[in-house]
C-alpha cells in the first residue's frame, strides 16, 4: 500500500511556476495569516555572495554545542528539501515538513498574488521553528537581501555580510555597488553588523548604510594560524588532526577546508562574541567543540567514487572558483575537472579561474535544470586555456568514469554547480553510482 501523504516535492511543485519574484508583500501576508511566527524567533541573518552556508554551519554548530536549541535555514539543498530546515544540525523530518507545508498552503489567500516556492518553504521554516520553540535561528538569505523572503524580522540579534562579488545580476543589478545595496538591505537600525572582506565599491555602500542605521559594526579580517593547544584542549581528536587558527583572541580548530574558511570562521567567531557580550552563555571550550564538529556538504569536500578519492565543490560563481583553485594548488598535481554549469553562470570567468595547462576537462550536463550545453562549454574552455584536453559526456557517470581512468596522474574534481553535486550525492546515496 502506498503512503497517502504526498512527498515534499509534490506539495511544492505547483508553486515552481512562479519562479524568482523578489518582494516582501506576499511573504508578509502569508506570515500574518499564520499568526506571525517569525516574530517569536530570535535570529542571526546572513547575506553575501559566498560563504553564507559555511558561516551558518559554524554558528549553528557552536550554539548547539553551547546547549541552545538552534534552527538553521539554508538554500539550496543538495539532495532533498529537508536539508534546508534543521534544528540542532538535524534536518526536519519529512512528516514535520509536510505538516508545516500543509499549514502554510492552507493559509494562502486565493484573492492575493500566489507566493513563490521559496516563500512557501520560508514560511514553513518560520512556522516550524516557532512551533519547536527554538532559542535562536541562523537564517541564510536566499537571493540578495533587501527583498528576500527571509528579510521580515525587524530586530535580528546580528546581521552578517560574508562577501560580495558579481552574481545574480539579472535580479540584483549589474555592478558591485548595486548588488551590495541589495545585500545590505538586511541591515537594521542599531543592530550589530559583522562584515567580511569586501571590494572597495562594496565597502563604500556598506559604510554608508551602517552609518545611516547606526549599526555597531565589526569589519572582520581573516583568522591566522596558531599553535595547537596543549593536551587540556576540549577536543583531543581535533587537536590531533585539524589545523588551529586564532581570531580576536579566540583559538579554535578549523574543520572546513580552503583558505576562504579563515574569513568564514572569523565571521562566525565575531558573531559569537557579539552574542556573548549581550548575555548568551557560550564558553571557549564550546566554541572549540562546535568548530571541530562543523560539517558542510559540497564545499571543498573530500569523498570517494568507486573506491577512488574525489574532491567536490560547488564553485558555481567566479569567486568560489578562485577559492577552489587556491585549494587545489596546494595539492601540487594536475586536475581532472568534471564540470557542468547552468546557463545563467559566468562560464568564461569560471573556466579562467579554474583551468590550467596540463589539466583535463570532462564536461557533463546538469540534469533537471537549465544546463549549459556541454559542446558550447567545450568551445569556450578551449579559448580560455591552451594545452587542455577536453571531453564532453552525456551524463555525470560517464564523465566521472572517464576522469577516473587518469586518477593516478590527475586528481579528479567535480564542480561547477551545486545542483550537479546534489545529483552526485543522490547517486551515492541510492547506490546507483
Amino acid at each position: 500500500m502506498t503512503d497517502p501523504t504526498p512527498p515534499i516535492d509534490t506539495l511544492l511543485a505547483p508553486f515552481h511556476q512562479f519562479g524568482v519574484n523578489l518582494g516582501l508583500e506576499r511573504i508578509q501576508n502569508l506570515l500574518l495569516a499564520l499568526g506571525s511566527p517569525h516574530q517569536s524567533v530570535p535570529i542571526i541573518h546572513v547575506a553575501g555572495t559566498n560563504g553564507k552556508g559555511s558561516v551558518c554551519a559554524y554558528l549553528s554548530s557552536i550554539l548547539t554545542a553551547a546547549g541552545y536549541k538552534v534552527g538553521r535555514y539554508t538554500s539550496p539543498h543538495l539532495v532533498d528539501w529537508n536539508e534546508r530546515i534543521c534544528i540542532d544540525d538535524r534536518p526536519i523530518s519529512t512528516d514535520s515538513a509536510i505538516a508545516a507545508l500543509h499549514q502554510v498552503i492552507a493559509a494562502i489567500d486565493p484573492t492575493t498574488p500566489t507566493p513563490t516556492q521559496f516563500e512557501i518553504v520560508t514560511a514553513a521554516m518560520w512556522l516550524y521553528f516557532a512551533q519547536s520553540q527554538v532559542d535562536i535561528a541562523v537564517i541564510e538569505v536566499g537571493l540578495g537581501g533587501r527583498l528576500d523572503a527571509t528579510n521580515v524580522c525587524e530586530n535580528p540579534l546580528a546581521t552578517i555580510i560574508t562577501s560580495i562579488s558579481l552574481e545574480h545580476w539579472q535580479q540584483l543589478g549589474d555592478t558591485i555597488a548595486k548588488i551590495t545595496w541589495e545585500k545590505a538591505g538586511i541591515l537594521k537600525p542599531n543592530c550589530p553588523a559583522i562584515i567580511g572582506t569586501l571590494p572597495p565599491d562594496a565597502v563604500a555602500v556598506v559604510t554608508a548604510r551602517v552609518n545611516d542605521l547606526n549599526c555597531p559594526t565589526i569589519w572582520v579580517k581573516p583568522a591566522v594560524a596558531t599553535p595547537k593547544p596543549n593536551s587540556t584542549a576540549t577536543n583531543p581528536l581535533a587537536e590531533n588532526v585539524l589545523p588551529w587558527v586564532e581570531f580576536a583572541g579566540v583559538s579554535y580548530p578549523l574543520s572546513l577546508l580552503g583558505e576562504i574558511q579563515l574569513t568564514n570562521s572569523a565571521l562566525a567567531i565575531a558573531t559569537i562574541q557579539v552574542l556573548r557580550q549581550s548575555g548568551w552563555q557560550i564558553s571557549e571550550s564550546e566554541i572549540g567543540s562546535g568548530m571541530a564538529n562543523t560539517r558542510w556538504l559540497g564545499r571543498i569536500q573530500w569523498t570517494t567514487w568507486r573506491g577512488q578519492k574525489l574532491l567536490i565543490d560547488g564553485a558555481h560563481n567566479t569567486a568560489a572558483a578562485i577559492a577552489l583553485r587556491e585549494y587545489v594548488d596546494t595539492l601540487h598535481t594536475p586536475i581532472s575537472w568534471v564540470m557542468g554549469m547552468l546557463t545563467t553562470k559566468a562560464h568564461k570567468e569560471i573556466f579562467q579561474a579554474l583551468l590550467r595547462s596540463g589539466d583535463r576537462l570532462y564536461i557533463v550536463p546538469v540534469p533537471g535544470h537549465s544546463s549549459a550545453a556541454p559542446d558550447t562549454l567545450a568551445d569556450l574552455a578551449r579559448s580560455s586555456c591552451t594545452d587542455l584536453e577536453i571531453h564532453t559526456h552525456p551524463d555525470l557517470i560517464a564523465g566521472l568514469t572517464a576522469a577516473m581512468t587518469h586518477a593516478n596522474t590527475h586528481q579528479p574534481v567535480l564542480c561547477g554547480s551545486l545542483y550537479l553535486l546534489g545529483h552526485f550525492l543522490k547517486l551515492k546515496q541510492t547506490g546507483t553510482d
